[in-house]
Formats: structure tokens, C-alpha cells, sequence
């Protein structure tokens, strides 16, 4: 074998390894739940994370139609997200939707009140930032509750650890869990997947992910503003922190990087990567504190030498590129035309992803969604108590993520393993929080945060 392959056997054994051993604890004095709660019709959902995300899961949850499905709690550290999410989802679903004050939870122990108005079978909804992802599923995995949580799982090696074990024990007591990667549910991507693995368009030579396009105020943060405590602001920013989201990288390239493992059946053993931070100021001159970078250029590397490159910009006035492409032996293809998962899909004979198209995918109506398409997958495993569990599949793409952004803010190059085995956890106190602690991340006298320094910070992300 050679080394990488090595690595791939490693990677293999090791999730078999703990897979059966998770299986063999949990499945110990526990009651295993129904195909959905208590032998009702009715499916409860509670929202942990309210904002963004969690509102359109929400939503999507709502709209299913193999009901009846009802939103019962809500839980946040912001009232104003809270409210604002309740006021949507009042308008568009009022009879759906039952969370009367007492039911509206605050705190860094509302998640546990929230998730205590279930039932076992029903559903929570995390959409936090995903440094409380494996908090809040430890949780629901003790209440006997199914899951939809919203992607990155993990930003750091513990946490990938931390959160396979409990993706199995979940398995293990039936329960179902949805991950929000949504491409997996495009309908587009998933028979462009079945023809790529099929070989038409032979074997996988190369692939090419992009997402560059202007600044966002999810990447960039101005100084903390007074009235509010560091680590209430680095959670209301989360993007903006490497402990709390993995920041940009892991949250919004982290897509790219999972459709084009899918293609390729498998996960990079390595990564290298270059990045800089070019114009971190606003438009009115003042300093940005977040700390991404403004460029990611990535080169992974697989078992079979097969390179896959990904590149991010969050620069204005320069070129846009939102896409995903692949190339084989054979012929090429397109996987996501613009953005994240966007369609047609398509296959091609040359080369240049212009001309000989072979196939373009054709969807219908009702199936063009995929962020409510992974909404109807889940219900329907629940309704219908079928195997359904993304939280292994949900790690790895994050843990893969996180070799690309360690690989750029070391300047180094980060392996499979490595990334698994990194025993520096950035913020291992995240179920001990209150509104009194303090954030994992101390701000300069000037008021700025610590940046990664590559070539000289490489033992972790940033200085402390």
C-alpha cells in the first residue's frame, strides 16, 4: 500500500472501529422510539437557533405534506431573533404554529427547556452556531428525539470525535437525524452522482470548486460595539470567529467541498492551501476584527493522487465564480451551475464544459427544492421508520473543511488524520456557558481579535 492509501484504510477502520463499539453502549437500557411520537399523527418540532437557517428550517418543516406537523417551543439567547422568527412563521403557518410565551425560552439553557416540551419521535431543529451542535445533541439523543441540524457539526478535531460517537448512538436507538446538506437531497445532483459512479464519464481525473464573490456581513465584523459582552457578540457574529463556526470556510464552503466527495465516493487524505487577508477594512475605513481570510486557495489531494481544487474569494469588484465542475477520463461534467447547489446538472463529452453535452437533468416542479426536499426525506423516514442518519457523512465534510482551512491559516499541509487526531479543542467549555462567561476569544487592546498567522501560529488557529 502506499501512504495515502494507508490513510484511507486508516480513516476506514476507524469509523467501522467506533461504530460497533458506540453500537455495543448505546444500545444498553434504552427504549427505542416509535416511527414518531407517542403512536400519533402529530410531529412536534421545537427551533433551537432562531435566525437565518432557522427560520427557513423551520419553515420547511411546515410545509411538509405528509402531516400533521406542529411548532411548539422556540428557543434563543436573542430575543429579538426569537420574535422575529415567531412573527414569520405566525403569518405564513398560524395554524401550525403554538408557542405561547411560556414557551419561548432564552438563555444558554433554553435549548434543554425547548427540547423538554417534546415527546420522544419528535423533532429539534439545532440551528445555533455549530460550536453547540454537539451540546445540544447530546441532549436530544437523551430525550429520545429525532434531529435536523444545521451544517458545519464541528470545527476542530475533539469535536469531530465527539460528534461520530454520538452519531452512532443515535443510530443505535433508531433515532433519525437530518443534516443540512443539501445538495445530498438535489435531485439534479443525485442522478448526475448515480451517472458519474456508473463511469460515463469515466474514471474522476480532476475537480474544481469556486465560490468567489463580494464581502457579506456574516464574514466581516466591525469593533464590538458597547452594551453587549464578548462572547454574546462572538455568537451573534458566529461567522466571524474560527471557534464558534470554523468561520467561512467550514460554514459556506463547506458545500462544494461535500457535492464533489460525493462525486468522487470518497474524502481528500490531505490539503495545502495558501490564503491572505487583503482589504479587511469597510467601506469606511474601519478595521474589520473578524478572522477569515479574504482569499482561500486549496489543492486536496485523494488516495489516488486525484486532485481536487477549491478556491474562495470575499473581495468586491472582482470576477464572480459560483460553481462546481468535474472531469473524467471521458468527458466532464457540471454539478452545480451557480451556487451552492443550483441547476441543471450536466454532462459533457469534451472537455471545456461547453460543447457535446450528453445529458443536462431535468427535475419536477415539486422536487426543485432541495432544502425542502431533505425536510421531506426525514419526514418520511420517521413516518415510515426507514434508516436515516447523516451525522457521519455531516462530520466528514466538516472535518474535510477544516483540513482546507487549517492547511491555509498554518501553511501547512493537514492530512485526514491528522484533522481527526488534532487534540486542540477551541472552545471546550461551550456546555458550561452562561450569560456570565467568558468568550474563548480575548480582543486586543485595540479592539481587534487574533488572525491566523501562517508559518508561524501552526500548532493551532490563532494565538491566545
Amino acid at each position: 500500500m502506499t501512504s495515502s492509501m494507508q490513510a484511507s484504510a486508516s480513516r476506514r477502520d476507524f469509523i467501522k472501529t467506533t461504530g460497533k463499539l458506540a453500537a455495543v453502549s448505546a444500545l444498553a437500557n434504552v427504549a427505542i422510539p416509535g416511527a414518531y411520537a407517542a403512536g400519533s399523527d402529530m410531529i412536534q418540532v421545537v427551533l433551537i437557533g432562531c435566525g437565518g437557517r432557522g427560520g427557513g428550517a423551520a419553515a420547511n418543516a411546515l410545509s411538509v405534506k405528509r402531516g400533521p406537523i406542529k411548532l411548539v417551543a422556540m428557543a434563543d439567547i436573542f430575543p429579538d431573533r426569537l420574535q422575529k422568527d415567531l412573527t414569520q412563521l405566525q403569518t405564513k403557518f398560524a395554524s401550525q404554529v403554538d408557542v405561547p410565551p411560556e414557551r419561548q425560552f432564552i438563555g444558554f439553557d433554553a435549548y434543554q427547556k425547548a427540547m423538554d416540551c417534546l415527546k420522544p419521535g419528535d423533532i429539534a431543529i439545532f440551528a445555533t452556531p455549530p460550536a453547540f451542535r454537539w451540546v445540544h445533541f447530546t441532549y436530544a439523543i437523551q430525550k429520545g428525539l429525532n434531529v435536523f441540524m444545521e451544517k458545519p457539526l464541528t470545527a476542530d478535531g475533539p469535536t469531530n470525535k465527539r460528534m461520530f460517537k454520538l452519531g452512532q448512538e443515535a443510530q443505535a436507538k433508531n433515532l433519525k437525524v437530518g443534516v443540512g446538506l443539501m445538495s445530498r437531497h438535489n435531485r439534479a445532483m443525485q442522478e448526475l452522482a448515480q451517472r458519474v459512479h456508473d463511469g460515463e464519464i469515466g474514471e474522476i481525473i480532476l475537480q474544481r470548486g469556486y465560490r468567489m464573490h463580494g464581502p457579506g456581513g456574516y464574514f466581516s465584523s466591525l469593533p464590538k460595539p458597547a452594551g453587549i459582552t464578548d462572547l454574546l457578540y462572538q455568537i451573534q457574529r458566529f461567522h466571524s470567529f474560527i471557534w464558534a463556526s470554523g468561520g467561512c470556510f467550514n460554514d459556506f464552503y463547506i458545500h462544494l467541498i461535500d457535492q464533489l466527495g460525493w462525486m468522487k465516493n470518497e474524502w481528500p487524505v490531505k490539503a495545502q492551501a495558501l490564503g491572505g487577508r487583503e482589504y479587511k477594512t469597510s467601506p469606511e475605513g474601519v478595521m474589520y476584527v473578524d478572522q477569515n481570510f479574504d482569499t482561500y486557495s486549496v489543492e486536496y489531494t485523494y488516495a489516488d493522487g486525484t486532485k481536487f481544487f477549491f478556491d474562495g474569494r470575499t473581495i468586491a469588484g472582482c470576477q464572480e465564480i459560483y460553481t462546481s465542475a468535474l472531469h473524467g477520463t471521458k468527458g466532464s461534467a457540471i454539478a452545480s451551475k451557480h451556487g451552492d447547489c443550483g441547476q441543471p446538472s450536466s454532462l459533457y463529452a469534451s472537455q471545456d464544459l461547453t460543447t457535446k453535452m450528453l445529458w443536462e437533468s431535468k427535475v419536477k416542479p415539486d422536487e426543485q427544492d432541495p432544502y425542502q426536499n431533505e425536510w421531506n426525506d426525514l419526514i418520511d423516514a420517521i413516518r415510515d421508520d426507514k434508516p436515516y442518519n447523516e451525522v457521519q457523512r455531516g462530520v466528514e465534510a466538516s472535518l474535510v473543511s477544516s483540513m482546507g482551512r487549517m492547511a491555509a491559516h498554518t501553511g501547512r499541509e493537514v492530512t485526514f488524520e491528522q484533522m481527526l487526531n488534532c487534540d486542540f479543542e477551541m472552545s471546550p467549555n461551550t456546555d458550561k456557558f452562561t450569560m456570565d462567561s467568558a468568550a474563548p476569544l480575548v480582543a486586543g487592546a485595540n479592539g481587534r481579535y487574533p488572525v491566523p498567522q501562517p508559518g508561524i501560529e501552526t500548532s493551532r488557529e490563532y494565538p491566545a
